[in-house]
């Protein structure tokens, strides 16, 4: 697999001693580097699948789905107004 890789400079001095002292070359080195690390690995456990049952909640009547983020810009315009009329009567 061909790949780019970033190191960190820590890592490269590492890698580059590896090499001196191997007399390896990079790609060796750093195989072989990564086989020795990742073999002490513990294996991954196998994940259960996520998932999501959904359940029919209804809405309330007089909610029109098409028009709920009418209902949130609605709500958002009460919290400022409400934060707006705190913040006056602190400054006063």
């Amino acid at each position: 697999m061909r790949t780019t890789l970033t190191i960190d400079p820590d890592v490269e001095q590492l890698l580059k001693q590896s090499m001196h002292e191997e007399k390896l070359g990079l790609k060796a080195a750093l195989n072989s580097a990564l086989r020795r690390g990742l073999v002490h690995q513990k294996p991954a456990l196998p994940l259960k699948p996520f998932r999501v049952e959904a359940k029919a909640m209804g809405l309330r009547p007089g909610f029109d789905p098409a028009r709920l983020q009418d209902l949130a810009d609605e709500i958002e315009l009460e919290a400022f107004a409400s934060t707006a009329s705190r913040l006056r009567k602190s400054a006063s």
